[in-house]
């Protein structure tokens, strides 16, 4: 893999990741771009225990353009229209996203009064770019590809980590309007939070209090590897299963057999290991219903400084669609008091998904 670090015309970074040594990477960025805007402020809601970034700034950014290639953001540049890649190809792209959540641009944070603590949004947003190829998915890329994806979020996940203020680094997808995509490209994001997830932290609260034989997510893969009824692919270094307490209709969880803290920590066989599996199952996604299917794709990394040893890297899938005509809404229950009603059996799910991959 060549790595090639350039800046575009507003200061951001930009790094390709190339199969080839002799890839060409001097193009420089031709736009003129306002400067970027101040980092979001966090503020603190003392009656979850959680911090909520407030980003004003976002409200801005592309959405949805309407052109295809000729208006994509994330397409190569040519001689006629410059973009945020300035190269005229590219295998994987990683850049500061122009309109981030989290940045180490400080502004101006004054207290807001209440009982709620104001702070600067530090961190880092990014934007990854599978593939030059506007009209291709995830699913559809070559094992060499997903190989080259995962040692960018690999080389991401570590040097994010580096970043003072850093707590934890969140790589995913969001695929498809119903999610709400607001560019079409294939591509995902990187997060770098300044603090550790609402999530992770219920999970490793979890794994600390569990009285089992080992650690509680190896115990959880264990034993869905023995009851067998809801793993939907294996290989000799991964395996995918439905959750039995799946919250969304289709839900798979893809584990590592051997227990490491995050993506820098996998070994090539492992990477390599990954790529045909994982494809596999978002084509069987897409399978289901004959229609590209929503989802989003989420890796589970240990925090920077805590719970390294208790956290499990993971991939979480899900989609929020039900039926062919039928999407998931987080109504009432889900959305007001974060309690979860799933209206398909996961045991039917992984039934269903598994047929499509065997298909």
């Amino acid at each position: 893999m060549k790595r090639t670090i350039t800046h575009l015309a507003d200061g951001r970074e930009l790094i390709y990741f190339d199969r080839r040594d002799d890839a060409d990477r001097s193009a420089i960025d031709r736009r003129r771009l306002d400067p970027r805007p101040p980092a979001s402020e966090l503020r603190y809601d003392p009656l979850t225990e959680e911090w909520i970034a407030i980003a004003g700034h976002r409200q801005t950014r592309t959405f949805l353009p309407t052109g295809g290639t000729a208006e994509c953001p994330l397409c190569p540049s040519s001689d006629e229209r410059a973009t945020e890649i300035p190269s005229y190809d590219y295998d994987v792209v990683v850049f500061e996203n122009r309109f981030p959540s989290f940045s180490g641009n400080f502004g101006t944070y004054e207290p807001v009064g209440g009982l709620s603590e104001v702070r600067p949004g530090v961190g880092r947003c990014e934007v990854v770019c599978f593939t030059s190829d506007h009209d291709s998915s995830f699913s559809a890329l070559s094992d060499e590809q997903v190989v080259l994806v995962m040692e960018a979020w690999a080389d991401r996940t570590a040097e994010l980590s580096g970043i003072e203020g850093v707590e934890q680094v969140f790589c995913f997808e969001n695929r498809g309007a119903e999610i709400g995509i607001t560019i079409a490209h294939p591509h995902g994001q990187i997060y770098a939070y300044p603090y550790v997830t609402p999530r992770t932290k219920l999970q490793l609260g979890a794994a600390e209090r569990y009285k089992g034989p080992g650690n509680l997510f190896a115990d959880v893969l264990a034993a869905e590897r023995a009851e067998g009824t809801r793993v939907v692919a294996s290989n000799e270094l991964w395996t995918a299963f439905v959750p039995a307490a799946a919250r969304w209709p289709f839900e798979v969880h893809i584990y590592p057999h051997r227990q490491v803290p995050d993506l820098a920590a996998l070994t090539d066989a492992e990477r390599a290991a990954f790529a045909p599996l994982y494809t596999s199952v978002l084509r069987a996604f897409d399978g289901l219903f004959g229609i590209v299917m929503p989802y989003i794709s989420a890796w589970h990394q240990a925090p920077v400084r805590t719970g390294r040893d208790l956290a499990y890297l993971h991939l979480e899938l899900f989609s929020i669609r039900r039926a062919p005509n039928k999407l998931k809404y987080l109504a009432g229950s889900e959305s007001a008091m974060g309690a979860f009603v799933n209206d398909v059996r996961p045991e039917e799910a992984a039934r269903m998904i598994r047929s499509q991959i065997d298909h």
